[in-house]
């Protein structure tokens, strides 16, 4: 198949090509802002510009609903959306140069690897973890102000509010637990570190699950925005409208339950595991600050409670392991002893949490 055929097939239609200059400006402007970003992974700006300046950069008229860039690895090219303004390509160029960068292809020039997404054996694994984690640092690049956003009937903060919300809250939540950097290196050299690290603070079972909950909802995404063109098409109410209405309530729901599904299998996993580990005040401190801290990440619907009761009951086990701890290992603590001041604090914070939910 042509690479005109496969576009048309994606509803892409070329309407012009960027001159070298406009390309180079681009290309100039992103291999900066990559290296002023991500300064741990040592990237040489020179090289960066001259592998980015390689690219064809083309405007062309999408489908509603389509990303207003995308890559396309057969032909080394970014398609731009043509009603994107032109100064601001650059911006929507940044997601599309970083699944340049991070592509690895065999020798018959066929896409083998991209970042944390497998295309081998004819199955792609880890598209949506992929584009969460370049949606991530795409909008670490630009400068995106996280904010509160509700789809879905969910509530939660993201750094990226338009483009793959739901996905890069997820991504930033596993982030947040095996630290930036390592993400960062898989994305962008296409390597197991990240999903390693993931692996070692929960388990191999935890992250294919988790990898598939997000692709799933990547999916879905894609299936509300083929439906909602269906819609569009109608004029009127009728019985093939409201099976499309069905079927998007349906995708709206699946979306819903996969996020909080993947949300409550990173919250119990790792803590539990975490937990297990403490040896000593210093640690069980460290715990608690971190199960604290993690409440600002988590997305909440209307009914949503395992956060907060999860949060109780550690607060409640935390108190008698620091109990033991200060009677020196032994698992029965005295009832006479006076609490130390940080148990009196374990337990004001189990009350409060018992009495009121964690402002979201």
């Amino acid at each position: 198949m042509s690479i005109e055929s496969d576009l048309r097939k994606d509803g892409i239609r070329v309407v012009d090509i960027l001159d070298t200059m406009s390309v180079n400006r681009i290309a100039h402007n992103v291999a900066a802002k990559l290296c002023e970003t991500f300064p741990e992974l040592c990237f040489n700006e020179t090289d960066l510009f001259a592998k980015l300046s390689r690219l064809n950069m083309y405007r062309a008229t999408m489908p509603e609903g389509m990303a207003e860039a995308n890559y396309f690895y057969k032909n080394t090219s970014i398609y731009f959306n043509q009603k994107v303004d032109f100064e601001d390509l650059e911006e929507f160029a940044i997601h599309e140069c970083i699944h340049y960068i991070q592509e690895v292809k065999d020798k018959k020039n066929n896409l083998v690897r991209m970042g944390l997404c497998n295309f081998d054996n004819f199955k792609i694994v880890g598209m949506g973890l992929n584009e969460a984690a370049v949606q991530y640092m795409a909008s670490k690049v630009i400068g995106i102000e996280k904010d509160y956003v509700k789809y879905f009937g969910i509530s939660f903060r993201t750094i990226s509010p338009s483009y793959y919300p739901l996905e890069c809250n997820l991504i930033e939540q596993m982030a947040y637990l095996t630290g930036e950097s390592v993400l960062f290196d898989s994305t962008f050299t296409s390597n197991d570190n990240f999903k390693n690290a993931f692996i070692d603070l929960t388990s191999e079972k935890v992250y294919d699950d988790i990898q598939y909950y997000i692709d799933q909802i990547l999916e879905l995404e894609e299936n509300l925005i083929k439906l909602g063109n269906k819609f569009s098409s109608y004029d009127e109410r009728n019985k093939k409208v409201d099976k499309i209405v069905a079927k998007t309530d349906n995708c709206k729901n699946k979306i819903a339950d996969y996020y909080i599904k993947a949300q409550n299998l990173i919250i119990k996993n790792y803590f539990d595991k975490a937990f297990k580990k403490i040896t000593n005040l210093e640690e069980l401190d460290n715990y608690r600050k971190k199960l604290e801290h993690y409440g600002e990440f988590i997305g909440r619907t209307d009914d949503y409670t395992f956060f907060d009761d999860y949060y109780t009951e550690k607060m409640s086990a935390l108190e008698h392991k620091s109990n033991v701890f200060e009677n020196g290992g032994i698992e029965t603590a005295l009832e006479c002893k006076k609490p130390n001041k940080f148990v009196s604090w374990l337990r004001a914070i189990k009350n409060f949490v018992t009495g009121e939910k964690i402002h979201n």
